[in-house]
């Protein structure tokens, strides 16, 4: 289970980087074609879209490894034990959050697909495709967040906080 979890997470930021990768094609064929006198249309709308999916995508990933910015001045001076109350509870507090996020985002995918919404610019698509990575990140976020929440409710030390240590 534990390598079905990190290959979820790996995957993730590999996708957020894929995203920046076709971000930076994309914007690479319009800085060319305007020399070659032609436009390529809807550059800005894919860019947009992609650089969303890439923001997403990489959340999980980055919580995993300990890259989200982390306020420790008050935490570390607490005794083991409340640091231990503090970090559940923080977690429980991400989970409501990202949970919550994650609920409507995937809502507002289905609305988006029954109600056939289309995006508005040069190439009209169905305005669900640039959506549903958004709600994919925020599941694959709420994943992180529960694994690291059972791990700190059986005692064990966070992810995050192992990959911290090792940056110090």
């Amino acid at each position: 289970m534990s390598g079905l979890k990190n290959s979820l997470y790996l995957l993730s930021g590999y996708s957020s980087g894929v995203c920046i990768v076709f971000i930076m094609l994309i914007i690479l064929a319009q800085v060319i074609g305007r020399l070659f006198g032609f436009i390529v249309p809807s550059a800005e709308d894919f860019s947009g879209y992609l650089l969303a999916a890439s923001t997403f995508f990489g959340l999980a990933y980055s919580f995993k490894e300990g890259g989200h910015i982390r306020v420790n001045i008050l935490l570390q001076r607490l005794p083991a034990s409340v640091q231990l109350f503090h970090e559940v509870f923080l977690l429980f507090v991400a989970l409501f959050i990202a949970a919550f996020m994650g609920f409507y985002c995937a809502h507002m995918v289905w609305e988006s697909y029954l109600f056939e919404e289309i995006t508005h610019g040069y190439i009209p698509i169905p305005l669900w495709v640039p959506q549903l990575p958004v709600a994919l990140g925020l599941v694959g976020l709420n994943l992180a967040i529960i694994d690291n929440l059972i791990l700190a409710l059986s005692g064990k030390e966070p992810i995050y906080k192992i990959r911290e240590r090792e940056v110090d």
